[in-house]
């Protein structure tokens, strides 16, 4: 019998099962269910900003200079984001950086919704001491 474990995404911070992976050989084949995609993406305009050199939707990377230039923003040290945020609003208050507004924005909001999913910040080690994310054998399943 071959080995079969649930699949799961994430929407709005609620685990919903999409389907299936069955062991098959050295990988794995997914099996989905029925899907469905609708309304308007929320994330199209940000993306639209990673393709003109921004950063991702999906948490991008820090901007090319500091310590942790190119780095993923997420998982990115308190220190490292608190940084990058001050650059970023240093930034957006110059007006004669208009030309980089958008793209600091962006990069802002990815900044500060890293700092919310580490938990803001409040008094833990820089590194971040959050336990793991779920895992298959915490399905309700």
């Amino acid at each position: 019998m071959s080995d079969q474990f649930p699949v799961f995404v994430v929407v709005k911070g609620e685990r919903v099962r999409v389907g299936t992976a069955i062991k098959d050989g050295d990988g794995f084949a997914l099996s989905l269910g029925e899907l469905a995609i609708g309304g308007t993406p929320v994330a199209a305009a940000p993306r639209a900003a990673a393709a003109a050199g921004g950063a991702s939707a999906e948490g991008g990377t820090f901007p090319n200079y500091g310590r942790s230039k190119g780095m993923p923003i997420r998982g990115g040290s308190m220190q490292d984001l608190e940084f990058y945020i001050s650059g970023a609003r240093r930034t957006l208050a110059d007006p004669s950086k208009e030309r980089f507004h958008g793209k600091e924005r962006t990069l802002l909001a990815q900044l500060e919704a890293e700092v919310a999913r580490q938990g803001g910040g409040g008094g833990g080690a820089p590194g971040g001491d959050e336990p793991p994310p779920p895992g298959d054998d915490d399905a309700p399943f």
